[in-house]
């Protein structure tokens, strides 16, 4: 082993490219992350790694070491959460500061403060918490009737299909309805063309398991879907943030970053983008096209608010015909989160490839729930029901906006619609006052918050949260929004 490794300090001329090999122990109790972390904390506080210096490729790292990629991805995000690494787009990971604590020294929160965009409470939907920063609406949002209907119907299943585990791509009727309906309304595809899912989340991750393999760059809208950001690292990947805002996306960053990465993908959310509620314009989504087909990647349009937005907004889906788009659809948002039935569109060429994925990871998705989905979207009081709905997002939302001025907060970017406004507080984060921080606090207080730290790759600018339209303009979060300094 080479002796800098003892002592961390790296040796005399030689580059991040030659890293050397730190002193891993295998049989110490603690994982791998935890110790390589510890180590590259020991050398920049220590200043054995200098303010400025370039750390390792992932690949690089991982084989100088002898540890996996994700290994390295999931340890130069801590690092870069500790604020000692730091990520430049197109160029690679820094030193950023050599003043942090060591991971052993860094404070703890009791377990009931910690906020965490994967706990599974923020999920059951059976907490007594103001669900203020949850992705669902309230039951009686859904029409309730319709799916109640639906539930019995495909309840009542015939004896012979109990046997066998459904069709692999999924229910052909439903698959069918989906092909039928996106043919009249956005672009032409047939039902062999639809692969169902475990909702949209199972979606993303097919289509992870399908193109990538670790170390690859993936492209990620900044802010973006949390549990998209954590999926791509845990697939190993290097999740790249390309800004979007109120104008859209930051095409000219989407160019450099994609010449200097060469991703193999990029997720987008043509239409109300989570957490923003904003829209691309057909211009952006033709340019967006234009960059994926120059650089030569394929654009995974998140679509599952489509049926939430006005007619007429753009479609990669429509616009590309499936060519290097894959679009990811859901239902939880027009008939219950609780369903998880999702579905992907993509080419011919491809729904082989992510069907054998699919079938390796978990076999068959469930035809029961598909049976309900497939009963409910076939009524007529189908389209009532949603209409009805985007009509209460409506009202909700200007009732959102307008509680959430009144209570110091201003909008991080206009809605066109959805279930989600995201604001800001004045002034700008610190160690004592930032989205965690006041998250934690409103746990404490019987409140829900999604921060701003949820949808970033990194520290977000402001103190911001992603507030659901249907609970936003509640009472006791506008008393708790008064109540922060």
């Amino acid at each position: 082993m080479d002796e800098s490794a003892s002592t961390g300090e790296l040796p005399c001329g030689k580059s991040a490219s030659a890293w050397p090999v730190l002193a891993i122990d295998r049989s110490k109790r603690g994982s791998l992350v935890e110790q390589i972390v510890a180590a590259i904390s020991q050398m920049v506080n220590q200043r054995a790694l200098r303010v400025g210096t370039k750390m390792p490729s992932v690949r690089q790292f991982a084989k100088s070491n002898g540890v996996s990629t994700f290994t390295v991805v999931e340890s130069y995000d801590r690092l870069l959460h500790l604020g000692l690494l730091t990520s430049r787009r197109g160029s690679g990971f820094f030193v950023a500061r050599a003043s942090a604590a060591t991971p052993s020294q860094q404070p703890t929160e009791p377990a009931a403060a910690v906020v965490d965009a994967l706990a599974p409470e923020l999920y059951s939907g059976q907490s007594d918490l103001l669900p203020v920063g949850a992705g669902w609406l309230p039951p009686e949002w859904y029409g309730e009737s319709t799916l109640i209907g639906a539930v019995r119907h495909a309840m009542k299943i015939p004896a012979g299909r109990l046997r066998g585990y459904g069709h692999p791509l999924g229910l052909p009727a439903l698959r069918q309805q989906i092909a039928s309906t996106l043919s009249a309304e956005l672009f032409a595809v047939e039902p062999d063309q639809v692969l169902l899912t475990h909702g949209g989340t199972h979606a993303f991750d097919l289509v992870l398991r399908t193109l990538t393999r670790p170390g690859d760059t993936v492209l990620v809208e900044e802010p973006g879907y949390s549990n998209l950001h954590a999926l791509v690292r845990h697939h190993g990947c290097v999740a790249v943030g390309i800004a979007r805002g109120e104008a859209g996306l930051d095409f000219e960053a989407l160019a450099r970053e994609a010449q200097a990465t060469q991703p193999k993908l990029m997720f987008v959310n043509t239409v109300l983008q989570n957490p923003l509620g904003t829209s691309l314009t057909q211009a952006q989504a033709h340019r967006l096209l234009a960059l994926a087909e120059q650089f030569d990647f394929w654009l995974v349009e998140d679509d599952i608010y489509r049926e939430l937005a006005a007619p007429g907004e753009a479609s990669l889906a429509a616009m590309d015909a499936l060519r290097r788009v894959i679009r990811v659809g859901s239902f939880s948002k027009t008939l219950s989160p609780l369903l998880r039935v999702g579905s992907i569109c993509a080419s011919r060429s491809l729904v082989p490839e992510l069907l054998r994925v699919k079938m390796l990871a978990g076999l068959t998705t469930s035809e029961i729930n598909e049976r309900v989905v497939c009963d409910a979207v076939s009524a007529r009081a189908y389209r009532r029901t949603v209409a009805r709905l985007v009509q209460q997002l409506d009202d909700a939302r200007q009732q959102a906006l307008d509680a959430l001025r009144e209570a110091g907060l201003e909008p991080v970017a206009t809605p066109r619609g959805g279930m989600f406004v995201s604001a800001r507080l004045p002034g700008v984060p610190s160690a004592q006052r930032n989205g965690r921080s006041i998250a934690a606090q409103a746990l404490k207080a019987g409140i829900q918050l999604a921060p701003g730290e949820f949808f970033t790759l990194g520290q977000p600018d402001s103190v911001w949260f992603r507030f659901n339209v249907a609970y936003a303009a509640d009472p006791g979060l506008l008393r708790f929004l008064h109540s922060i300094d």
